[in-house]
């Protein structure tokens, strides 16, 4: 056997000389791949889901998300979100009076909560001092971590602890954006200060001696474009390990879904075979009228002539229609009746399929 690589196409041009000297032809480099590393395929086939690659990748920025308006007095302290996931945050913060950005441990806090007296102890990542308006950033730990905020003002005496501030307002992001994958998305408050509010909250309102109104808008990094790209899955269209006969095998039941859908055969017979896609229309024929095979591979670009153990890819578009397999050994007068198996399989799309127009010409897996 022979080979060259038709490089303007990308794909392999074989010339193949049959065994018994009956054929000898050149196949078209238009829609079929020959696998030269039968290895690389078994790996292929092996691992049936994988995500198809559009031509524009995610694309993710910082979305505004929950805000909220707090007030503190002098020494008091602000119980922020608790982030979970760890990586990176990102929060814009706004005093009307200097303030104090620290993080801990969740459990941490909610200790110093319960146990002022211990607030002097308390780890402080990414330390922020003496701020009235920052875009506050970190780079958080794989642990549950508090924001902490703490009204500078006071003496050195008050600061243990003071009490814990008030929230006037809470509001969720409004995010117009597909998805909402934060990186450390936040998920909650400390438990002390929800306690705190309620209690204050169903009682009268609260005397503040000298008010800190504090503004706090936390981000997400969130996907805004391109989030759900489709999922691919090789579909199983036919498998069989038979006895090899003089006769023509046919499978049929297999259509195009989308224009440049892939599809994988693998062959492997105990003498040279011809293995071919071809339209459904014809191969229903083929038993009753044999000679119509030869025009109709003529034809076709979806075939490999003199094969015994090979595995190639085509493509088929939507306007193709029904398409169905042929298997037939190349020598019908001399066939060795031993065992033959064939693969087909059919990659298709299970997850998020509905594409924009602009995407729909990069699908393929």
């Amino acid at each position: 056997m022979e080979a060259s690589v038709c490089a303007h196409l990308g794909t392999i041009l074989l010339q193949v000389t049959c065994p018994f000297g009956q054929l000898r032809r050149f196949f078209l480099c238009l829609n079929t791949v020959f696998t030269m590393k039968p290895t690389l395929t078994f790996v292929l086939l092996g691992t049936l889901i994988f995500v198809g690659t559009a031509s524009a990748q995610k694309q993710f920025e910082w979305q505004p998300g929950t805000d909220e308006a707090v007030r503190l007095d002098p020494a008091n302290y602000h119980t922020g979100k608790t982030y979970t996931a760890g990586g990176g945050i990102q929060v814009d913060i706004e005093s009307q009076q200097p303030v104090t950005i620290f993080l801990t441990g969740e459990g941490e806090w909610n200790h110093a909560l319960q146990y002022p007296e211990t607030m002097g102890t308390l780890r402080m990542l990414c330390l922020r001092e003496h701020v009235v308006k920052t875009r506050y950033v970190c780079n958080l730990p794989a642990e549950a971590m508090t924001l902490v905020i703490r009204d500078d003002r006071g003496s050195p005496e008050s600061a243990g602890f003071a009490g814990l501030g008030e929230v006037l307002k809470r509001e969720p992001g409004a995010l117009s954006t597909p998805a909402g994958n934060a990186v450390g998305s936040a998920v909650g408050v400390g438990l002390g200060l929800m306690k705190i509010i309620k209690t204050e909250s169903s009682s009268s309102p609260r005397h503040f001696v000298s008010p800190n109104d504090v503004h706090i808008q936390y981000f997400l990094w969130t996907c805004i474009s391109n989030c759900f790209p489709p999922e691919f899955r090789w579909i199983e269209q036919a498998k069989e390990k038979y006895e090899l006969t003089s006769f023509l095998k046919v499978y049929g039941g297999y259509t195009p879904n989308r224009d440049g859908e892939v599809i994988s055969i693998k062959i492997k017979a105990p003498m040279p075979m011809l293995v071919a896609v071809v339209p459904s229309s014809v191969a229903n024929q083929l038993h009753g009228k044999p000679e119509m095979l030869e025009p109709a591979l003529e034809k076709n670009s979806c075939q490999q002539r003199g094969v015994q153990s090979q595995t190639f890819q085509c493509t088929f578009n939507v306007a193709d229609g029904p398409q169905s397999l042929i298997v037939a050994p190349e020598d019908t007068g001399k066939v060795k009746h031993k065992k033959a198996e064939i693969e087909f399989f059919a990659s298709k799309c299970v997850e998020h399929c509905a594409l924009p127009p602009a995407n729909a010409s990069a699908v393929n897996p």
